[in-house]
């Protein structure tokens, strides 16, 4: 029974012509596979897929099959593609490689080049280029209307749990310059994700703060700055807006929906903005 489902497997892997039976293990390929793939290409998503606070794209999900990245449960699925994350489910992308399965692991988009280019090579990968260019321009026209509303002078401090934030080479670092605003992490040197501060943050008086609206359901140490007097009082006199995190954890065009919230509120002065829909 083994060797039969080996010999699938592999013959899945070399046939030609784009995938008909995809699967995919990651958050952030399963919702570009869901933009890009055909009708019935797409087999299974992660579970993930279906958590509201992480992906964007739930009611397309909850028509698939859901898999939680086990070797064995993708393996007898007999997919002719596997999609993954480059930083997750290594054991599982390890051992269905052994086993003769084609599996195209993508890097996770710190830039909107890199979002171009996942989409591009998305497109590819499932025979899909034109739907791929598509989204592509479509991010592209969005990107180009925010320009347009530029806030140079405004300072954007983005903040979350653990007082961690989001400087130069993230996704993040991207949304805010895209929205035409000043990320105070980069101003401060600060590159990746990286712990803030509260007295440095409450210094530097930032014009607006982002956090992503994640509150724990009982007290927790890692939100303990969010209850801080310090951190309150710069609240008082400081814009602020909540940008839900499933529109930054991966880059696609439903991502310029955090700037789209991020421009209205620097527009508006007062850091109010209602989540927009991608």
């Amino acid at each position: 029974m083994m060797g039969g489902l080996l010999l699938a497997g592999a013959c899945g892997a070399v046939a030609a012509g784009p995938p008909k039976r995809v699967v995919s293990m990651n958050v952030c390929t399963d919702q570009m596979a869901l933009l890009v793939a055909g009708d019935s290409q797409l087999h299974s998503v992660s579970y993930l897929a279906l958590d509201p606070a992480t992906s964007v794209l739930v009611e397309a999900a909850q028509k698939l099959m859901v898999n939680h990245g086990q070797a064995e449960e993708v393996f007898l699925m007999q997919p002719d593609l596997v999609l993954a994350g480059s930083y997750t489910t290594r054991a599982t992308v390890g051992l269905l490689r052994k086993l003769g399965i084609r599996v195209e692991e993508f890097q996770p988009e710190t830039s909107f080049d890199d979002v171009r280019t996942n989409l591009r090579r998305m497109g590819d990968i499932l025979g899909r280029r034109e739907r791929a260019e598509a989204l592509v321009a479509d991010l592209d026209r969005k990107l180009g209307e925010a320009k347009e509303r530029s806030h140079p002078n405004i300072t954007v401090a983005t903040y979350y749990a653990n007082s961690y934030t989001s400087g130069a080479g993230t996704l993040i670092d991207a949304v805010v310059a895209a929205s035409g605003l000043t990320n105070l992490a980069t101003q401060l040197g600060l590159s990746g994700t990286q712990q803030l501060p509260l007295e440095l943050l409450v210094m530097a008086k930032p014009d607006l703060l982002v956090d992503s609206e994640a509150r724990y359901a009982t007290p927790a140490l890692a939100q303990q700055t969010f209850v801080h007097p310090a951190y309150r009082a710069l609240t008082e006199g400081t814009g602020r807006v909540s940008v839900p995190a499933k529109y930054t954890i991966c880059g696609a065009p439903f991502t310029t929906t955090a700037i789209e919230m991020l421009t209205k509120a620097a527009s508006s002065g007062n850091g109010q903005a209602e989540e927009a829909q991608p």
